[in-house]
């Protein structure tokens, strides 16, 4: 199987949402965010919503790929070889109530892997008067599919700064508690679904040991930590955050979130991070997260 660069540039079809503070809190609630900003609606300003919110709202999208793909050349084989691999979410302004979000994407990318091929997508919201919300740059890798006609796409992704040499010890750890049954509280607060968070049987059909913690759930976890601990828990600050999926962990088991490093400047904060599994091993790899002052 193959994809050939010549899609990069290829339109997906639209898709539109009506936020609503409820699903803005069940967002936060998914992943044990008790941010006052996302739940207290007695604030003159109102509740926002957590920024992570984000990937569920483009998740219908991934989940009917072939369908927003319409049109674009490419094989639905190989769409459904892909992994999530990477993200990347630059934030514009808070999502709030009330907001008529428009999301658009396009075909970014499509680049060689040593696993095979990368397909990234170029996700954007903008609100009812045409004001960026959010991008979201989403890539899959597509195992033991072939990269023809690329590397294309590749100048106009997005690019985080190099990390600085970290230190012998991170600047701080957070350990965090997952319980058995958190995938399903993932999937049934965000709207995320994907058998293999849920299903047991499922999951030992696609080869894994059992179901996997979401890897948007384990990022938004980092998420927490970092909007919580360096910015004081003002959510608007967050300008945007990215990271490679490299490893799963099983609910029931801790997840350890490490700031690295940290850079400043008189325009924000860089923050870079990781995750690890209970057993020590990186599960997100190459962190990144940019404060706004």
């Amino acid at each position: 199987m193959e994809v050939s660069g010549k899609i990069v540039g290829s339109e997906l079809a639209p898709l539109r949402h009506e936020l609503s503070w409820r699903r803005m809190m069940n967002y936060a609630a998914a992943v044990e965010d008790f941010n006052p900003l996302y739940f207290d609606d007695e604030r003159p300003d109102g509740v926002i919503a957590p920024p992570m919110l984000a990937v569920a709202l483009t998740w219908p999208i991934m989940e009917r790929i072939s369908h927003h793909l319409a049109g674009v050349d490419i094989d639905p084989a190989v769409v459904q070889t892909q992994v999530h691999h990477t993200e990347h979410l630059r934030f514009y302004r808070p999502m709030r109530d009330g907001d008529q979000i428009v999301i658009t994407g396009r075909v970014a990318a499509v680049l060689p892997h040593r696993a095979g091929a990368r397909l990234v997508l170029r996700l954007e919201a903008r609100g009812h008067d045409g004001e960026l919300v959010f991008v979201e740059h989403i890539g899959g890798l597509l195992r033991g599919v072939g990269c023809q006609d690329g590397p294309a796409g590749q100048d106009d992704l997005p690019q985080t700064p190099a990390a600085p040499e970290a230190g012998a010890q991170p600047l701080w750890r957070a350990e965090i508690a997952i319980d058995a049954l958190r995938a399903h509280v993932y999937d049934g607060c965000t709207g995320i679904h994907f058998p293999i968070h849920t299903s047991p049987r499922f999951a030992r059909l696609v080869g894994l040991p059992g179901v996997i913690l979401q890897g948007t759930a384990t990022l938004a976890y980092a998420a927490r930590e970092l909007i919580n601990r360096q910015a004081a828990g003002q959510a608007q600050r967050l300008e945007s955050l990215s990271c490679r999926f490299v490893g799963m962990t099983r609910p029931g088991r801790a997840i350890t979130a490490r700031l690295l490093a940290r850079r400043a400047d008189a325009a924000g904060d860089d923050l870079f991070f990781d995750v690890l599994d209970a057993d020590g091993q990186t599960i997100i790899r190459d962190g990144h997260a940019r404060l706004r002052p």
